[in-house]
């Protein structure tokens, strides 16, 4: 099971020294990824913990490209409905080619009403939108030649398609994960929560004729108390998950250091 941690893309960690330190810390430790959040338009009544400031997902993603070499990039997750499908598949495609394929696209359908209304997006659109940007973003991984609204036209760069992984627990999303996706990506509060859904899955797969792909699944873990710790990392491992994403708490990179020396030792028996 490979182990990948989240930093901060928003609040006053997102600051760009204390972002670079981390990631660089994630990197050197050893650590499979790094991961970073979406969202774009906090309303000022919701913003507790960010203050409403959040860096741009494939930004934040482009640019720690530039500045690790080994590590791989991921978002966790990306919002579909709310970015234009063909801008949105060339910044992909742009993250993957110059990161050297190291992105892993998690993705999602975003549920924060302000935010669609923001974007001026209906939110109950949200599924057909993101089902069809998905349809999309696998029509041009595929192939040099793509259409659009009637139009051919190059795609280009065309590296490797990055995973993708659908985000959600929900019915519609195991449906979509199966259907669409590289791999599913849930977020876990325990792994006897997880297992019930993961089985779904994988029902839904078969259905489909083909394999489960990538399990990731985001949990935070009692870093406080590594027998639980590692006992919790056992019973994700038998579950079959091949990545847990781990978030942690920090404000300083000698904290963020501190916990990830905690995970390091905690992980040491369930990392491949």
């Amino acid at each position: 099971m490979e182990i990948g941690v989240s930093i901060r893309n928003m609040g006053p960690q997102s600051r760009r020294e204390l972002m670079a330190a981390c990631a660089r810390c994630v990197e050197d430790m050893g650590f499979e990824s790094i991961w970073v959040t979406d969202h774009i338009a906090i309303p000022p009544d919701d913003a507790e913990g960010s203050g409403g400031r959040y860096l741009d997902t494939l930004t934040t993603l482009a640019w720690l490209a530039g500045i690790t070499e080994r590590v791989k990039l991921g978002s966790g997750v990306l919002i579909l409905p709310y970015r234009a499908a063909l801008p949105t598949a060339k910044q992909v495609a742009t993250v993957q080619e110059l990161s050297g394929n190291r992105l892993v696209l998690g993705v999602g359908i975003g549920w924060m009403e302000p935010e669609f209304r923001a974007l001026g997006v209906d939110r109950r659109a949200r599924g057909r939108i993101s089902d069809e940007t998905l349809a999309f973003f696998n029509d041009c991984f595929s192939r040099d030649e793509v259409e659009a609204n009637g139009q051919t036209f190059l795609f280009k760069p065309r590296p490797p398609k990055p995973p993708i992984l659908i985000g959600g627990r929900a019915p519609h999303a195991l449906v979509r994960a199966a259907k669409y996706g590289d791999g599913w990506f849930p977020i876990s509060r325990t792994p006897q929560n997880l297992a019930p859904a993961l089985r779904t899955y994988r029902e839904l797969t078969d259905a489909e004729n083909k394999p489960p792909g990538n399990i990731t699944t985001s949990a935070r873990l009692p870093l406080s108390d590594l027998a639980q710790t590692r006992a919790l990392l056992d019973e994700y491992q038998t579950l079959g998950v091949d990545r847990l994403v781990c978030g942690v708490a920090y404000d300083t990179i000698e904290e963020f250091r501190g916990q990830l020396e905690r995970l390091k030792t905690a992980t040491a028996d369930v990392t491949s």
